[in-house]
């Protein structure tokens, strides 16, 4: 805490000492240049300006055209289009972890980051605010820490931010399932260099099953203030309702052998919800972040940045559990509640000097996280019985709020709640070894203490952990082509466990972080004047020291599991043409437990996702003649088999492989667009799952309404 001090004593003095300077120059802070679909050179990834043709870590980007092109109105949607990504769950509303699961290089993940600072969100996030989403790949622990990454990479949402002269939009979208959303960008200067920006949008919309909604509002103010031409000041805030009625996941017994063995009985139901309207959840989330960004001189430059949030859930939650029969699942329900509030404090210096005449470009940082997750509502109760054969629900008529409540007034939910800090200092050196080869070498420091997560009955001992990473670039055609290698790491705090003995005594037993290396071998590709970016990679991630079953005690566990993911992922985006705009990716992941609990050793994990991921999206826009400013889009998302449940004297039960084509037609003149999108085509029967069979949206047809001015 002392150090953090001495970080805001510096910022003080660093304003105090401001010189006013005659010309002002407005730059954004984080700054990000988006040109048809390539967003260049984030610096996210490493948190200090690299181009990406000199970056030794792959990252994928999703910027606004696409969002807005493709007439995205949820997040996973624009997640389509990145390199190797995967939904495995859907947004439950459950406190803390509540938000969508993705998975990324064979591990699980959330979005967690916005502005590269820690945003827990317990439902999805609102594409309105959103300049460019990055999926950063590895294990990026080294800078990020073990609390928000995951072994695979991380998602950080950059914001849209203010810029110097009026401006804005406004949209609005109708389609399938009653779906209504407006949305508004409205930018302005409010006085002499302070800018302001609001993002803004309401929506509405039904499931394709036979009961379910989700109805938001978003808003999302920023304001922007240049003291002069070495200080400026910007703050986001972020504030989001929701209300949803959720369809329960169905679990397949993860305890006793598999009763199921073909998809054919879930798509006989597939339209079925097993839940009513009346039974809605509601996430509400805010997120305010502030950064002050002062050049000390022509080659250094310090940003500070603190950032609060906090998240709410009060309302039911159910799922279905498979009763091992071939037939039948039994519904859990509980009326949750909950509350998230974190803190982060992050302190960064980025510099450039020379050794003699070697370049170098160093990041020093000071990072600070606290989290507080407190625990409400009831617990769980029994409530019917679900037949997919007969197509029946016990309880179908008393899926309302009086009955539920009934049913749960006997049950009881301990209150309580759990606390993480982390403190962490970390650096990273850039070393231009000759004009076209160059090393990065970084290492973190991380002071954990608390509860590793939300739910650990006991706190951990207090832990610092080192986390390296090392990175090779050779560029044999200057700016244009790159030959790159990494040596990655990442981490993570394991919760104790309570343990028994063959005498039946019990204790807790304390383990050290579990711990990611990567390593991985590519290339990146600047082709056709900067238009059309290639990148292509093989990666190999192992992770070590995981908690297992104990061989010799089953009722105790150990720690010295292994799981081995590795893949090769190939990535293109750009405008090859005047016109035409293409997005696409193919991953290929091989995933499996190497050492471990004998149930899991030698199967891939059910956390991996498809073994193969493909995704492509083209669109051209008529450049002269009648047809001039007329655009059509076509694409296309497919994967492979996915092994939902996957383990040994269970079984496996495989969700099938599908592909989904989509197509849009669109009207683009200066001040206006019309866009009309079709997903789904063929309206295809495809599922996602982690443990679980969740039917996935069918054909939807949107039109979209914009006005700028």
């Amino acid at each position: 805490m002392r150090k953090l001090l001495v970080c805001a004593s510096l910022l003080g003095s660093m304003i105090t000492f401001a010189q006013e300077s005659d010309t002002i120059k407005s730059n954004e802070i984080d700054e990000v240049v988006v040109t048809g679909y390539i967003t260049k050179d984030s610096q996210s990834a490493n948190k200090m300006p690299l181009k990406d043709i000199e970056n030794p870590q792959v990252y994928n980007t999703v910027n606004k055209n696409v969002i807005k092109e493709q007439v995205v109105t949820n997040f996973n949607d624009a997640l389509k289009n990145i390199t190797g990504i995967a939904r495995l769950w859907e947004s439950t509303g459950r406190g803390n972890d509540g938000g969508e699961y993705y998975s990324m290089r064979g591990f699980s993940l959330q979005p967690n980051l916005i502005n590269g600072m820690p945003a827990f969100n317990n439902g999805t996030l609102d594409p309105a605010g959103i300049e460019v989403i990055e999926a950063i790949k590895g294990p990026s622990g080294t800078l990020y820490g073990g609390s928000v990454i995951s072994y695979g990479g991380l998602l950080n949402v950059v914001t849209k931010k203010p810029y110097n002269h009026f401006g804005g939009e406004v949209g609005y979208v109708t389609g399938t399932y009653g779906l209504n959303r407006v949305s508004a960008d409205v930018n302005t200067p409010v006085g002499k260099n302070l800018y302001a920006r609001v993002n803004a949008a309401y929506q509405k919309q039904n499931s394709f099953q036979d009961a379910g909604y989700s109805e938001s509002i978003y808003v999302n103010p920023s304001i922007k203030y240049v003291v002069n031409n070495r200080l400026t000041f910007f703050v986001n805030t972020e504030i989001k309702k929701s209300d949803a009625a959720n369809a329960p996941m169905i679990f397949l017994s993860r305890y006793s052998p598999l009763s199921f063995n073909s998809i054919d009985l879930f798509e006989q139901n597939y339209k079925n919800s097993y839940t009513s309207n009346d039974l809605s959840i509601k996430n509400s989330s805010f997120n305010i972040q502030a950064q002050a960004q002062y050049k000390i001189s022509d080659n250094w430059t310090s940003s500070t940045i603190v950032s609060r949030g906090n998240t709410k859930t009060d309302g039911y939650n159910h799922y279905l559990w498979d009763s091992s029969n071939g037939n039948e699942f039994t519904r859990f329900i509980s009326k949750l509640g909950g509350e998230t509030n974190t803190t982060a404090i992050q302190q960064n210096f980025v510099g450039n000097f020379n050794i003699g005449s070697v370049k170098n470009k160093l990041l020093f940082g000071l990072d600070y996280f606290q989290r507080e997750f407190l625990l409400g509502g009831t617990g769980w109760a029994g409530f019917g019985t679900i037949s997919l054969v007969n197509q029946s629900d016990t309880n179908a008529g008393m899926l309302n709020k009086g009955a539920v409540d009934n049913a749960l007034a006997t049950t009881s939910q301990a209150i309580g709640s759990m606390e993480t800090k982390i403190y962490s200092a970390y650096v990273s050196d850039v070393v231009n070894i000759l004009p076209n080869l160059s090393a990065m070498l970084s290492l973190r420091m991380d002071h954990f203490t608390g509860n590793p997560t939300a739910y650990a009955v006991e706190k951990s001992k207090n832990t610092t952990t080192f986390s390296p990473k090392l990175g090779l670039v050779y560029q044999p055609i200057q700016d244009k082509l790159s030959i790159f290698a990494n040596y990655m790491n990442g981490f993570q705090n394991v919760e104790p466990v309570e343990n028994t003995d063959l005498n039946g005594n019990k204790s807790f037993v304390y383990f050290d972080p579990e711990h990611a290396n990567q390593w991985e071998v590519g290339t990146k590709a600047s082709l056709i004047k900067d238009k059309l970016s290639i990148t292509a990679s093989y990666y190999n991630i192992l992770v070590k020291d995981k908690v297992m079953a104990d061989p010799t005690n089953p009722l105790a566990s150990i720690q010295g599991g292994e799981v081995e993911s590795k893949g090769f992922e190939i990535s293109v985006v750009g405008s090859p043409v005047v016109g035409l705009n293409v997005i696409a990716g193919f991953s290929q992941n091989i995933s499996e437990v190497t050492v471990g609990d004998p149930t899991y050793v030698g199967y891939r994990p059910e956390e991996a996702g498809p073994r193969n991921i493909f995704n492509f999206w083209a669109n051209y826009k008529v450049q002269d003649g009648v047809l001039r400013n007329v655009g059509i889009g076509f694409g296309a998302n497919s994967a492979s088999n996915l092994y939902t449940l996957n383990r040994a004297g269970i079984g496996t039960f495989t969700i099938p492989s599908y592909a989904i084509f989509n197509t849009a037609l669109s009207y683009n003149e200066d001040k206006y667009s019309v866009i009309l999108k079709l997903d789904n085509i063929a309206n295809k029967k495809y599922y996602s799952g982690w443990s679980t069979v969740t039917p996935q949206r069918l054909r939807t047809l949107s039109l979209s309404l914009n006005y700028k001015f």
